[in-house]
């Protein structure tokens, strides 16, 4: 199974198939109901895959000092990803 970004492809593919029928030819309900389902599932994976980044990140100034704020550290520290 293939990922993008973390998401499975075949979803990716799913929401793609449903909104190309959508402008084509119309969704049946059931349709409409899997591809907010597919949304709302897309969207809740990318939220969390996106909030993984943020939180591994570390900041640089120019000077090339570690000016990460410090929220992020603390959530770094509490994932074991820190040892300040």
């Amino acid at each position: 199974m293939a990922e993008n970004n973390g998401i499975p492809q075949e979803l990716i593919n799913r929401i793609n198939e449903l909104a190309k029928k959508k402008k084509s030819e119309g969704l049946t309900e059931d349709e409409i109901l899997e591809q907010k389902k597919l949304r709302e599932t897309y969207l809740a994976m990318f939220r969390e895959n996106f909030r993984s980044h943020v939180e591994m990140l570390q900041v640089f100034d120019k000077n090339g000092k570690e000016v990460t704020p410090e929220k992020v550290k603390e959530i770094q520290r509490k994932r074991g990803l820190r040892d300040d």
